[in-house]
């Protein structure tokens, strides 16, 4: 397992899986380990992907400043791992809550992306944050199922106080195209993969100034799709298209029947389009 010492003395480990061009993978959670992104539908055919595991999460280590675990602190993190790497510019996906990372780093180092793709990012950064009634509207999508009502219920008393355990476990269908086997094992791993201290750190209201982020993401020269599921409403395919607004060079796609992990909806789909985006920019 590869691993590099960052800005603070912090060892951070990666992972590599594939081979081709590196893409840069930081995974969302928020502070969850990368182990849950997978091939990324098979994005290793022809990518090499370097999943980072955040600071106190998976093989990395755990800082000695918890401070250090806020998102803006991280930018200095996924610049490390660039020079670590010896890479001039960098291609980068994340997922997520990290869509806040990689929308600092490239407002800290615009020169540095070539291609980012943003999956399914929140956009606290840049003040677009997600709304309960657009949580609960893409939830209603599925109105109509009792498994789904069953959700919608449960949702709703999240929404409202916070919910249980058992609400959370009630939901969780809701963030997936399909309800399979496959969604069932991610959903159950969320449990040992995420630095759950670490989570309530990463959001600081300290960590955001969306106005200068949004002013240096003018000058943000690469390319960036934002990639959205029809079904998700974190965020909603509109709020993911006022995301890709902010870039010079964004764009949207939204992906039919796609959850909020659109690369275990539909691989194939996902991956292609991902890898087009990559090669090409379009």
């Amino acid at each position: 397992m590869p691993a590099f010492t960052t800005y603070d003395g912090t060892e951070l480990a990666y992972h590599v899986r594939g081979e081709g061009e590196p893409l840069l993978c930081l995974p969302g959670g928020p502070m969850r380990a990368s182990e849950y992104l997978g091939d990324l539908g098979g994005l290793t055919a022809g990518r090499r992907l370097i999943l980072l595991d955040p600071r106190g999460t998976g093989d990395s280590a755990t800082p000695a400043d918890e401070s250090t675990y806020r998102v803006d602190r991280q930018v200095a993190d996924v610049e490390a791992l660039r020079l670590h790497l010896g890479l001039e510019r960098v291609d980068l996906l994340a997922h997520s809550a990290s869509g806040n990372l990689a929308q600092l780093y490239a407002a800290a180092h615009p020169e540095r992306p070539r291609r980012t793709v943003l999956v399914t990012p929140t956009a606290w950064a840049v003040d677009l944050p997600v709304t309960d009634g657009q949580r609960m509207a893409a939830a209603r999508l599925r109105a109509g199922d009792p498994l789904y009502d069953t959700a919608i219920t449960a949702y709703a008393r999240i929404l409202a106080d916070g919910g249980t355990d058992a609400d959370w476990d009630l939901v969780a269908p809701l963030f997936y195209g399909r309800w399979d086997d496959a969604a069932r094992a991610h959903w159950a791993a969320n449990a040992h993969q995420q630095n759950e201290r670490a989570a309530d750190a990463y959001a600081h209201p300290d960590a955001f100034d969306p106005p200068a982020t949004r002013a240096a993401l003018r000058r943000v020269m690469g390319e960036v799709l934002v990639l959205a599921g029809d079904l998700d409403g974190n965020p909603a395919p509109a709020l993911a298209a006022r995301l890709a607004a902010l870039y010079p060079h964004g764009a949207l796609d939204v992906q039919p029947g796609g959850g909020h992990y659109p690369w275990l909806d539909d691989p194939a789909r996902f991956a292609g389009r991902v890898e087009r985006f990559l090669a090409t920019g379009t």
